[in-house]
């Protein structure tokens, strides 16, 4: 999403649905009631049952994650930062200028002076080089493991060349004409430099390099992270309890007030909602499962954002599936007959107390912004069990002991589902209800977020594991801020852990990065996600309203001010350098 010639504000404007604040009962547009003061502690609760596992900025596919995002931009930047309406925002981005030719083939960036690492030296344009190469690496398919971003942003085949033209440039060149706002969103977006003098441990091998990298990557404390160019510095932490942090003296953006920043481990719906009760947690997030208790949380303030993404559950395509169900799966209308078994309506009432928008697509109508399909403001498929079941059955499926059966295969299966969320384990209930309607039999098994992400990567674990996944987030357009599906939904994209497949789809996702005017980009986003409605290469849940790392609606102390104003839906992102608390 952007532009030739240098880029200014103004080239997308998106239009973002107003954030709702209600604290506990009462309509509010601040989060502030007393005078901010230098220092203090902010305590943030991750979503229950998640930890933090890769501190590398380059994530694997198999560390793919917001929270893992959220906790390197700690010590991090992104080559490129977006505000709240996915212009790029200059003045914090670690790139001064971008300009490219007509044909949106070559891209020029200028490094911004302003930012440093932390031992002084400056972020120079061959860091950017280096770590395009670890991420060109890790894309390919021998790499000791897989960069998750693969496959987004034309991420490799698409880029020709990456080289620097003297110490603040970075010359970029792509093998095929390009939309430009395409590109620098979703390509040049996803680059989060590394200092290369620290880093560079194998100059002449890149897989032993891979390695290294692999081996310190949930090691926080290892001397390789010392030197940053993030707002904080990492301090401490203890496995499944926090992870401190604490100001970087040497940040040159805007510095924070905080003494520390802790992310603290959550087992439990009831414990966060305790934490949240008693004040040992400044921010957190209240559980749908706990909406009907919101009362009790007199010192909170509970915000109702949503984020530029949607919700879904995963099937495996897998010939290696268990049951012989890879095959079975890749048939549409075995897809639709699930569908046609989710109650978006019902679940967004009962399970989410109205907080979740219906979807039809890859997109989900909230926050509202021009890349969502007017079409598909709403399901294609609608709720509709004993259709499903009729659909089944026209195509040779009969009901065997409660089991829809066909040549000796059953629809009986592993639905991996993650486990700690009492509103995602009524969701989990629910869909296994429905389905049994239409004599799909699903055995829910639970696991934390961090094991379905690993189980669930066709090239993890193990892909006889499991049927059907869901993490119980969804996605959130992070780094592909520009929502297309090349990341997700491109024949062996490394997003694509469901091992989706199809010629129509891939050259529907080529033609939305084609250049052309706003109109034709446009409407060539609206041709793959109405394919991509049509066709179920995931199954659609309804989007709930949450905040960073796929959690419930966030709720902040009222001593904690900031959280609101600085939280950026497009990049999903919190600033705790702009927070501060007050007596």
């Amino acid at each position: 999403m952007i532009k030739r010639k240098a880029l200014t504000a103004g080239s997308v404007g998106l239009l973002l649905s107003a954030v709702a604040l209600a604290g506990c009962g009462t309509t509010s547009t601040t989060n502030a009631t007393s005078t901010p003061h230098t220092g203090g502690t902010a305590v943030v609760a991750l979503a229950t049952q998640t930890s933090p596992n890769w501190f590398f900025p380059i994530l694997s596919a198999a560390a793919f994650s917001d929270v893992n995002t959220q906790v390197d931009s700690m010590i991090y930047r992104p080559l490129i930062m977006f505000n709240k309406q996915d212009e790029i925002d200059y003045g914090r981005s670690l790139v001064s200028n971008i300009t490219y030719n007509s044909t949106g083939t070559r891209y020029v960036l200028t490094m911004n002076p302003k930012y440093k690492w932390s031992n002084g030296h400056a972020i120079t344009a061959q860091d950017v080089v280096f770590t395009w190469n670890i991420m060109k690496a890790a894309s390919g398919s021998t790499a000791p493991w897989t960069y998750g971003g693969a496959g987004i942003g034309g991420l490799p085949v698409r880029w020709q060349n990456v080289a620097t033209d003297g110490t603040n440039k970075v010359v970029v060149t792509l093998t095929t004409p390009s939309n430009p706002q395409w590109f620098i969103h979703n390509g040049l977006g996803q680059i989060w430099p590394v200092p290369e003098s620290v880093w560079n441990k194998d100059p002449n091998n890149m897989t032993a390099e891979l390695k290294f990298i692999e081996s310190v990557a949930n090691s926080p404390s290892n001397a390789v992270y010392d030197v940053v160019d993030g707002a904080y510095h990492f301090k401490s932490f203890a496995p499944n309890s926090h992870w401190t942090f604490v100001p970087n003296p040497s940040f040159t953006g805007h510095k924070s007030s905080l003494q520390k920043v802790i992310f603290e481990y959550e087992s439990s719906d009831n414990a966060e909602f305790t934490a949240l009760k008693s004040g040992t947690v400044t921010m957190g997030y209240l559980p749908f499962s706990s909406w009907g208790a919101r009362s009790q949380l007199t010192s909170d303030v509970l915000t109702i954002p949503y984020q530029l993404g949607f919700n879904y559950l995963i099937l495996n395509f897998s010939p290696k599936a268990p049951g012989g169900l890879g095959p079975i799966f890749s048939k549409l209308y075995v897809r639709q007959a699930l569908q046609m078994g989710v109650d978006q309506a019902g679940i967004a009432q009962s399970i989410f107390n109205g907080n979740a928008t219906q979807e039809g697509g890859p997109v989900a109508p909230l926050p509202k912004t021009p890349y969502v399909d007017p079409s598909l403001s709403k399901p294609l498929y609608s709720f509709n069990p004993a259709k499903g079941k009729k659909l089944l059955e026209q195509h040779g499926w009969h009901e065997v002991g409660g089991v829809m059966t066909r040549h000796g295969i059953k629809l009986e299966f592993t639905f991996l589902a993650v486990s700690g969320d009492q509103a995602q384990s009524n969701l989990q209930q629910l869909l296994k209800s429905d389905w049994a309607q239409e004599g799909i039999v699903v055995n829910i098994q639970q696991q934390q977020f961090n094991n379905i992400i690993a189980d669930a990567n066709q090239e993890g674990t193990d892909p006889e594991k499991w049927s059907m996944a869901d993490w119980g987030g969804g996605w959130t357009y992070q780094p592909d801020y520009y929502p297309t599906g090349g990341g997700l939904f491109a024949t062996n994209a490394a997003s694509n852990f469901q091992g989706y497949s199809s010629k129509t789809m891939d050259k529907l996702i080529l033609k939305s990065y084609a250049p052309g005017t706003t109109a034709q980009t446009q409407q060539a986003l609206y041709n793959y996600e109405k394919f991509a409605a049509v066709n179920l290469p995931v199954i659609w849940l309804p989007y709930p309203a949450s905040s960073y790392a796929g959690a419930s609606m966030p709720e902040h102390a009222k001593t904690l001010h900031g959280t609101v104003s600085t939280f950026n839906p497009i990049t999903d992102m919190i600033f705790p350098n702009y927070w501060t608390v007050s007596q």
